[in-house]
């Protein structure tokens, strides 16, 4: 697991690359909170090259979302595949987040 972390202007993005499970879940930890100190502006979670997302990986993108909502950010998902999209669709996640 992999996740690439780049910022232009007020906006950070971050590229998950492989399968988000428990191990990848402790592995990219540092990585994460790194993102939530950035939780003012516009946060896009690149999910073009995830290929799996567990409860752990979710819970990843849940503490997300809550930093954004305490600072005043946003969060945006994308590229999500049909599988990753069934995912969010049984955990409500899509109405969590917006999924461009």
């Amino acid at each position: 697991m992999e996740v690439k972390i780049t910022k232009n202007n007020n906006v950070l993005n971050a590229e998950f690359i492989g399968r988000l499970d428990t191990p990848a879940s402790l592995e990219i930890a540092k990585d994460i909170e790194l993102v939530k100190k950035e939780a003012s502006g516009t946060i896009v979670l690149d999910c073009a090259e995830l290929s799996y997302i567990s409860s752990s990986g979710l819970r990843l993108f849940l503490s997300i979302r809550k930093a954004a909502a305490e600072k005043g950010g946003k969060v945006i998902v994308k590229s999500i595949s049909n599988d990753i999209r069934s995912v969010f669709m049984m955990t409500g996640f899509l109405n969590l987040f917006e999924i461009q």
